[in-house]
């Protein structure tokens, strides 16, 4: 028989197994959580994009009142009721990661804003403003594994940061789809590193949320399957071209919205950023209006048209879907980046398919879609990665890998800091 003094020994342990479930049981929750919210940000965001799409058939002029109406609005909610809520979010998830301070972290990744960011980036989808939803998603899935590590009250802080990572990497693959890319997410554009302790983490909350995704949605491709190719010879010549252009494009986005997150032009956008928002909606607007109505939204559908080679684009949609992406980030309503990236990259891939009348399009357009977003977050193997798991293509392996190089070496000419690191100064500096 077990005598008392036994029982009383084996206690402690029993405890501290019990809590390590409860942690991996609360982690486990949390991850399932993630992917289910990742899909019903997804589909918000989808209605909201549909419910633009019909006000602008049926009443076409009520987009230039429309547009300008939720971009001051979308300002204002997140201003006055959810602080820290403003911008992509994927700055804010690499600030508090790199942050020792668990007070600073909780000010930059608060529960308030996560469902801020839910609530305004899908108003301002639906108000036709050139944003995405994956960035956003990053920060709610960071926030709600940090909201976690703070719940189990986790003695070491390396713990909770490995948590706020693979919130993150889960965020990826459950808006994609694309699993592979969540965990090189992870490793190459928000932890820098690969530690033994999060690279678990990581992957398991990346599993998690992506058979969570699978479950609800199926198996899917973000922009359904492409089998472009391009086999050797003269064709190869679009690998130079659209990694110099895109990378070149990328840097220039990047460097603006660096430039405009400091100093003078940062006050003045800061001083009245309801007026700000107004005045640059009222430009989305009329550039939305020019373009008929082509550059209002994510810009998903026009890209996912253009690599199924169902459609070509006129020339101006790449400037124009540049120039509306820029000024809806500058106006400071919550979205990201990401979406609109890939369709102003499918565009410049369109208008270079003329110049390499070798390859063929949907390659070239697949090409400049990965170098102009290579160009725009300098990481391309994420790029890479995100790029063939969203088109189920892995054929254009090895050029989709010289593409992205020649594109990230281009953008550094033009924009010597990576955009989120870059970004992401500012958050450290106010915590």
């Amino acid at each position: 028989m077990l005598s008392i003094e036994r029982l009383r020994r084996w206690r402690p342990l029993t405890s501290i197994g019990s809590r390590r479930w409860l942690r991996r049981i609360a982690f486990w929750g949390g991850a399932v959580a993630v992917g289910l919210l990742a899909v019903g940000f997804a589909r918000l965001s989808d209605l909201a994009g549909a419910l633009q799409q019909l006000i602008y058939v049926h009443y076409r002029w009520a987009m230039l009142v429309l547009t300008p109406a939720v971009a001051a609005g979308a300002v204002w909610l997140a201003g006055r009721y959810f602080p820290g809520s403003g911008g992509s979010g994927i700055p804010q998830v690499i600030a508090a990661i790199e942050l020792d301070d668990p007070a600073s972290v909780k000010r930059l990744l608060p529960i308030r804003a996560a469902y801020g960011k839910l609530l305004i980036t899908t108003l301002g989808l639906a108000g036709g403003l050139s944003i995405g939803r994956e960035g956003p998603t990053v920060q709610i899935a960071a926030t709600m594994m940090a909201a976690i590590g703070r719940w189990l009250r986790l003695p070491d802080w390396a713990e909770q940061r490995a948590l706020i990572v693979a919130g993150g990497a889960a965020g990826i693959a459950a808006a994609f789809n694309t699993p592979l890319a969540g965990v090189v997410f992870a490793i190459e554009e928000l932890s820098r590193s690969f530690e033994t302790r999060t690279s678990g983490m990581v992957l398991t909350s990346v599993i998690l949320a992506g058979i969570t995704s699978l479950a609800v949605v199926g198996n899917y491709s973000y922009f359904g399957t492409n089998s472009a190719d391009l086999g050797f010879g003269a064709g190869w010549l679009c690998v130079l071209i659209t990694g110099v252009a895109g990378g070149f494009a990328g840097g220039c986005f990047s460097q603006l919205l660096i430039l405009a997150s400091r100093g003078v032009v940062a006050g003045k956008l800061a001083a009245r950023p309801v007026l700000t928002a107004l005045a640059f909606g009222i430009a989305i607007a009329l550039l939305g209006e020019a373009c008929q109505g082509a550059t209002f939204g994510t810009g998903y559908a026009i890209a996912r048209d253009v690599l199924g080679g169902g459609a070509h684009l006129p020339w101006y949609y790449f400037p124009a879907k540049f120039i509306v992406t820029v000024l809806s980030y500058l106006s400071g309503i919550p979205g990201g980046v990401f979406a609109p990236s890939l369709s102003v990259g499918a565009a410049l891939g369109d208008l270079l398919t003329h110049l390499v009348p070798g390859a063929p399009p949907g390659t070239v357009v697949l090409l400049g879609m990965a170098a102009y977003f290579t160009g725009v977050v300098q990481a391309p193997i994420t790029s890479i990665v995100i790029v063939m798991e969203m088109t189920n293509n892995q054929q254009l392996a090895m050029p989709l890998m010289a593409t992205s190089l020649i594109a990230q070496l281009t953008s550094r000419t033009v924009c010597r800091h990576a955009l989120y690191a870059a970004l992401a100064e500012r958050f450290k500096q106010e915590s």
